[in-house]
């Protein structure tokens, strides 16, 4: 049957961020899968133009009064975007992660058994408001639903030998000598100079909690002035305890978290719900108990439910339930905070919102949706994708994973290369002929998987003994140290568990997380590297100035756009747009500063410089050094001054682990570090950590990657499975050794993998 034009999303000279001039006809009512090195343009296609045009123009159709009140998309750079329909995106963003966001809250699923209790609790507490930790009318009044209590260690920040003068308070930001140190030391009711230990019980008592009435006189950068006197113990708990430390900065947390002891809370046991809400039982389980439930033991217990009233909301949450099972999470709890879940734990939640829908003929755009998973779970986020597919939507998939990649109707390969040796299509068609293609991810995909031959040698071990936390069972085991280990095992299997184990018991360990980074318009590889600074004082010493002068975020910047090379114009009811700076010409700085050269460059010539070009320029061993590590991650096509909030997620993975390299430390910990990286992206990294190796360093990476698992020196697997049902050692070995290993997931996979694809040969595009 001959299709239609409307059969297709028709892109037309897409030209957002690096791509160059891109068009392309997606089939509309199947499975399309964008692959490509990291920074090819995949997102640039996906992300940026299809979903945010979609989005544009679905937020047209309301009247002006309620698009003021909607997200505002600029029309993205592209000549033509026909025949759109309405996106759902499902990206890789980290879900709310305050201390007040649980697995239950997320997926709605905690809502519903409020209502259920409400109904048929016995004896009933009254509404379902009544039943929310978040709510007044159902917290714990012991620690206001959070669960855990936080009280300072007065021990660690009292001495008591000293005077308040002498350094009493340890406390760095009440020390004294700080403003609000002085608070202590100029106080008229206390003395200064005596130490803390002899105070009698009014003078302590009046130190940590103050009197009404009382002032006191410090003096600051602005002048003196008098302000009301607040106790020690009063302002700890204001600003540190008493509000969200999730959200201020790990700086702030690690250093209060030095300060105060953590535990249970004593009142609740760690429920968060008051008594009333607690008394309250199902079939001898209050709520609390339910949600401390696994997802897969939770849902033969709601089933149970057969009163005539309650059965309805009993089965509304146990739909739910099992979608959240279907998709490889049954072994997480709805108590579990958001917070604690994985890059591919929180994006997997977050697509379960959308399997109970009935609409068709939308687009769902996900994000690399393997992220996180092992290759047993692939399997079921396929499943997810063709049930999408099959209920008459369009789905596009940016995926570098070749189980995903198999399953697509349509692949869009770009590339050729990274940045500007990117941005165009190289590739379109089936899986079996990319897979047999001469373009990069053809020929990655083509490749059976070879497990290293010869293991190096181990120069000793660490080891962890006796594990319990979390769902680990007493795990004992050995890591060869002056080798490559993986870590491996299902999601949910205790990897992370095991591995922060290993790491509390070495200090000195060199950690690369999954945590984001800190991306902004005007944060950049030279800041996040740390070599602004140096480059600031390059010019400055060159050209007899001052260092701020160099810089767009201080007296070097451009008094037009502030410094952003972009002046963007609100327009209230009407699309945003974004223009480039005139008066700059997009350079950021004032025309006087960008007079001042250095051999022939000015500061934002410097800053148009790859990394790899900028290594030329340099002669600052410490800045080369820097620059240096973002090569090896296979980062040295990006400019220095290009904003972060531009990077993919993969780019941004490498560039925190180019912050990593190179520093004193025997040990390294990378979780998941192939997190983003196309396949022949792996081969870089790989080539990075053998040399970390054999430098002398001790390498051990939590991986789902077989391309990694095949390459280690020594494998470590857990599981079987996740949740309660994994926590033990499955295997430890080489990998040739887990090729003939039973019981394993990861072995399965492992062989599957190096028995690899077929192919025969054709040509790209």
């Amino acid at each position: 049957m001959t299709q239609s034009s409307s059969d297709f999303i028709t892109l037309t000279g897409a030209r957002e961020n690096n791509l160059q001039d891109v068009t392309l006809r997606i089939p509309k009512g199947r499975l399309t899968v964008f692959t490509g090195v990291s920074g090819s343009g995949k997102s640039s296609v996906v992300f940026d133009t299809i979903a945010v045009e979609s989005q544009r123009q679905l937020n047209e159709t309301f009247t002006w009064f309620v698009r003021n009140r909607l997200p505002k998309y600029e029309r993205p750079h592209a000549d033509a975007l026909e025949h759109l329909s309405p996106a759902i995106v499902v990206d890789q963003r980290p879900v709310g992660g305050h201390s007040r966001s649980t697995v239950g809250t997320m997926t709605d699923v905690h809502s519903v058994l409020r209502v259920l209790f409400s109904r048929h609790g016995t004896p009933s507490a009254g509404s379902a408001t009544a039943y929310s930790f978040n709510d007044p009318a159902g917290m714990c009044p012991g620690c206001d639903g959070l669960g855990r209590t936080v009280r300072p260690d007065w021990d660690r920040i009292l001495d008591p030998a000293r005077s308040l003068a002498g350094g009493a308070v340890r406390f760095p930001p009440f020390a004294a000598g700080t403003w609000q140190g002085q608070a202590y030391t100029n106080s008229a009711e206390l003395d200064p100079d005596k130490p803390v230990g002899d105070f009698t019980d009014a003078e302590r008592d009046f130190l940590m909690r103050g009197r009404p009435g009382s002032k006191v006189t410090v003096r600051g950068s602005g002048g003196t002035w008098t302000t009301d006197y607040e106790g020690l113990a009063d302002r700890f708990e204001r600003l540190y305890l008493k509000r969200d430390l999730s959200a201020t900065s790990e700086k702030t947390r690690d250093l209060v978290g030095r300060f105060v002891v953590e535990g249970r809370c004593p009142q609740c046991g760690g429920a968060r719900l008051n008594a009333a809400a607690l008394a309250s039982r199902i079939d001898g389980r209050s709520l609390a108990d339910l949600c401390a439930l696994q997802v897969s033991d939770l849902i033969p217990v709601l089933r149970r439910i057969d009163d005539p009233v309650a059965r309805p909301v009993a089965m509304a949450a146990v739909t739910a339930l099992e979608r959240i099972e279907a998709i490889g999470l049954g072994y997480l709890s709805l108590e579990r905070e958001t917070a604690t879940l994985s890059g591919g734990e929180g994006q997997r939640l977050k697509t379960v919102r959308h399997l109970g829908s009935s609409l068709t003929g939308m687009t769902y755009i996900f994000d690399e949706p393997s992220v996180g998973l092992h290759p047993r779970d692939v399997g079921r986020l396929g499943d997810l994708l063709l049930l999408l597919r099959d209920q008459g939507n369009t789905v596009l998939v940016v995926e570098h994973d070749p189980d995903v990649v198999a399953l697509a109707d349509h692949v869009v390969d770009m590339g050729p290369g990274a940045g500007t040796e990117g941005g165009r299509v190289v590739f379109e068609g089936t899986p079996a002929a990319l897979a047999a293609s001469d373009t990069v991810t053809g020929r990655c995909l083509g490749r059976p998987t070879s497990v290293r031959a010869v293991p190096r040698a181990a120069t000793g071990e660490l080891w962890v003994k006796g594990a319990e936390r979390h769902n680990l069972r007493d795990v004992t085991v050995r890591f060869p140290t002056g080798v490559l280990t993986a870590v491996t095992g299902v999601a949910g299997s205790g990897k992370s568990t095991l591995v922060a184990e290993l790491t509390g018991a070495h200090e000195d360990a060199v950690v690369v997380d999954q945590s984001s980074i800190g991306v902004s318009a005007r944060s950049t590889p030279a800041t996040y590297l740390g070599i602004m600074d140096a480059v600031r004082r390059l010019f400055a010493r060159a050209t007899g100035t001052e260092p701020g002068l160099f810089s767009f975020n201080s007296a070097g910047a451009c008094g037009t756009c502030e410094g952003r090379g972009v002046i963007h114009t609100d327009l209230a009811f009407m699309d945003p747009v974004t223009t480039t700076c005139q008066d700059c010409a997009g350079r950021r700085f004032k025309e006087e500063v960008l007079r001042l050269r250095v051999d022939g460059h000015s500061i934002a010539d410097v800053l148009d410089m790859t990394a790899g070009r900028a290594l030329t320029y340099f002669t600052d061993a410490g800045v080369c050094r820097r620059l240096r590590a973002l090569s090896e991650v296979g980062l040295g096509y990006l400019t220095l001054g290009q904003p972060l909030s531009t990077l993919s997620g993969g780019e941004r993975q490498r560039i925190k682990l180019a912050t990593r390299l190179h520093r004193t430390g025997a040990v390294y910990v990378l979780d998941e570090p192939t997190t983003g990286l196309h396949l022949s992206d792996v081969d870089g990294l790989l080539d990075l950590l053998d040399r970390l190796v054999d430098a002398g360093n001790t390498v051990v990476v939590v991986e789902h990657s077989l391309q990694v698992v095949a390459h280690a020196d020594w494998v470590v697997d857990l599981g079987p499975d996740g949740g309660r049902d994994g926590g033990r050692i499955v295997f430890e070995g080489t990998p040739e050794e887990l090729l003939g290993a039973g019981g394993s997931h990861t072995a399965e996979h492992l062989r599957r993998a190096v028995r690899g694809p077929v192919s025969s040969p054709v040509r790209a595009l």
